[in-house]
């Protein structure tokens, strides 16, 4: 098979860029952008705080956006430069040098064409991520604060906020559950195909014999909440208890009874909130988490009912969704996508876009 022609796949790529722009609108997001910044110039902009925030990030993901889609065009119009340079002086190290950068360009440009795919009602939103550990003792602990540390990871590469609301402590080691947000547009979009079980087998830390151990962890990602969003909760329908922080270390938030129970007894929700110092706080942003989550329930119920008249059974994709295993060998596959690498411990150090990319391809081909 011919190799392609540099020339024909930067052209390919521009093309490829262009209709990705077609949909993300640029001039739209410049207008935005400076509505916003006249809003971030506003010194009366902070005495809310939580829409000062909103602001500020909302501009921070615009001004980012536009400089990636400049700086794409930039590099493909520097790459093809590279390329004839090294063919007018037969420079080999020039031409390996193009050719790296085309196939970074190659895989930049192919993620942001996946964002493209994000059209769902609440694709846009920034998303609450629940993790609980599930089956495998003290593996199933160790195995959810992994999983933690993958996707805060992740975040992080991607320069994404984030705020752990509640992490409850294992015994032995671990964490038994944990809530965060990642406060990124269209971090619900990106992330809702991590929702399901996880799965790890590899040889226990916590067995004396060394045996091979498997252990389960849920992950449920769900879209956070808009003044928008008519999410009604009666005092009659929850159950508030308040209870002193637990974690390691002496912080000062275990020091008072400021933690915050929500149990919603309709459905059997409870979510908890403990970062915050004041009580008050605490309880604001657990029935965030609640709203959010009762929010996810309902868009579920709606594709319920939307699959039933398909007749596709529902959600059963839902369930176990990707296997880890460190031991007889390394792999993390994806069940539903097929997606596979033998790269666990760069997976476990949150380099999970392949994943994400084909779970979103895969999610708009099934209409999920």
């Amino acid at each position: 098979m011919a190799a392609t022609d540099p020339a024909d796949e930067i052209a390919a790529l521009t093309s490829t860029l262009d209709s990705i722009e077609a949909v993300l609108n640029p001039g739209d997001m410049q207008r935005e952008a400076a509505s916003l910044r006249e809003q971030a110039a506003d010194p009366g902009l902070w005495a809310d705080q939580d829409r000062g925030q909103k602001v500020t990030r909302r501009l921070s993901y615009l001004e980012a956006e536009l400089s990636r889609l400049s700086g794409l065009h930039q590099r493909l119009a520097d790459t093809k430069v590279l390329f004839d340079l090294a063919e007018s002086e037969d420079d080999q190290p020039t031409r390996d040098e193009a050719a790296r950068e085309l196939a970074s360009l190659r895989k930049e440009i192919d993620g942001l064409e996946v964002r493209t795919l994000l059209n769902g009602e609440y694709d846009a939103r920034e998303a609450l991520i629940s993790i609980n550990a599930q089956a495998g003792g003290a593996d199933a602990a160790d195995f959810a604060e992994n999983l933690l540390r993958m996707y805060l990871r992740w975040a992080e590469r991607h320069k994404y906020p984030t705020e752990v609301y509640d992490t409850s402590y294992a015994e032995e080691a671990g964490i038994k559950s944990t809530t965060f947000a990642v406060n990124a547009p269209y971090a619900y979009g990106t992330l809702r195909g991590e929702h399901g079980t996880h799965r790890m087998v590899r040889i226990s830390k916590y067995d004396n014999q060394g045996r091979r151990q498997t252990s389960f962890a849920g992950v449920d990602v769900t879209p956070v909440v808009e003044q928008t969003d008519h999410i009604d909760i009666s005092d009659d329908d929850i159950r508030v208890d308040v209870f002193r922080s637990s974690g390691p270390g002496g912080q000062g938030v275990n020091t008072t009874d400021s933690a915050v129970r929500i149990t919603h007894l309709p459905t059997g929700i409870v979510v908890s909130c403990q970062n915050e110092r004041s009580q008050i706080q605490n309880r604001a942003s657990a029935m965030a988490v609640l709203q959010s989550k009762l929010l996810e329930r309902r868009r579920q119920e709606e594709a319920d009912e939307m699959a039933a008249l398909r007749g596709d059974g529902g959600r059963a994709w839902g369930t176990q969704i990707r296997n880890y295993v460190l031991y007889p060998y390394q792999s993390v596959k994806d069940v539903r996508t097929g997606q596979e690498t033998g790269n666990a411990v760069a997976v476990l150090d949150g380099e999970i876009d392949d994943f994400i990319d084909a779970e979103i391809r895969w999610m708009r081909q099934t209409g999920r």
